[in-house]
């Protein structure tokens, strides 16, 4: 359930009416938009009912919210969410761009992608020190080394920091080395890790998994946001179809499905969506197209001698011009804005 309160409704009203719904047991969420200030509330609709809240001073009207993922939906924060990460505003007024190898590999390595992906624009550093490989004979990442190479490139950049945690017990590690947490296709559905990445409040960089619905994926934001952390920023990553000349299939249709269901901010992701760097800026410029809210793509100085992923890998070279046109395409599409406020 959500109570919509009157526009112009004062802080006494509101806080009445939360005071009212916690004397009762239940959960309550509240959201201040421009125009309009929504409680959420958390728990059996028939107590809500009973309350008589419709009839308190300051209420407009109480809204059965269908959504099984009530705190990830759009009527629950009916503006959009901005998570502001070391002066950047994700889901802001510019396009999202974070970039790096697959894999930490060298300290000197990864300076060097650092400071040419932030002269191309980047707003944020990825790489992965934990590595979930299908073949336990694949690289699995440097651990901590990894993370303080990453922190290093941080100190010496300003770029934020993006690195996947694959289980709950690395969460704290990960945690002190990153601004931003990053949950892999793979673990999407682990709960655990969910809720363990959901109490450091951090930022959290949530993929899809490729073989589950949106749905699914939303009610895994769910599980990030009822332990108490909105910043939650969604990846479409791509998901396995019957296609095989591509790695996956970059799923643009989510884009504006979510934005539509949500009021999280969502990237997209075209290296792991097509798998095959000559593909990666096409799709890169159609996920912002889509309304996507940035990209996140792999990058190496060489991808031919990355230790993962150079198949997907672009150069720094072709960042720098994937970074100009998202950034144009972007420009483009705000054109747009007010015919899209309409989807």
């Amino acid at each position: 359930m959500i109570v919509v309160m009157k526009e112009g409704a004062s802080q006494s009203d509101i806080d009445r009416v939360m005071e009212l719904l916690k004397s009762k047991g239940l959960g309550v969420h509240l959201s201040v938009g421009v125009e309009t200030t929504v409680i959420g509330v958390i728990g059996a609709k028939e107590k809500v009912y009973e309350l008589g809240i419709e009839t308190l001073p300051g209420v407009e009207k109480l809204v059965a919210v269908s959504y099984p993922f009530k705190l990830a939906s759009r009527p629950f924060h009916p503006d959009d969410t901005r998570i502001e990460i070391r002066g950047h505003v994700v889901g802001g007024p510019e396009p999202t761009l974070i970039a790096g190898p697959c894999s930490v590999e060298t300290r000197e390595g990864l300076l060097e992608i650092a400071r040419a992906i932030k002269r191309s624009g980047a707003h944020m550093l990825r790489g992965g020190a934990f590595k979930p490989r299908s073949s336990p004979y694949s690289f699995q990442g440097l651990g901590e080394e990894g993370l303080k190479y990453l922190a290093d490139a941080r100190e010496q950049t300003g770029l934020a920091i993006v690195s996947e945690v694959m289980e709950p017990g690395l969460v704290p590690l990960v945690a002190e080395y990153v601004d931003v947490l990053q949950i892999g296709a793979r673990n999407m559905q682990n709960f655990p890790l969910l809720k363990a990445v959901g109490r450091t409040g951090k930022p959290v960089l949530l993929k899809r998994g490729f073989s589950n619905t949106i749905e699914e994926w939303l009610m895994s934001a769910e599980y990030i946001m009822a332990e108490g952390n909105p910043n939650v920023i969604l990846c479409e990553r791509g998901i396995r179809t019957f296609e095989t000349y591509t790695r996956n299939t970059l799923d643009l249709n989510a884009v504006p499905v979510v934005k539509h269901l949500s009021h999280l901010p969502v990237l997209v992701d075209p290296s792991h969506g097509v798998g095959h760097a000559r593909y990666v800026t096409d799709m890169a410029r159609a996920g912002i197209a889509a309304g996507a809210h940035g990209v996140i793509v792999e990058v190496h100085k060489d991808p031919t001698q990355a230790w993962s992923d150079g198949n997907q890998t672009i150069t720094l070279e072709e960042f720098d011009q994937l970074a100009h046109q998202v950034r144009a395409i972007h420009q483009l599409m705000k054109t747009f804005e007010p015919a899209a406020s309409l989807v």
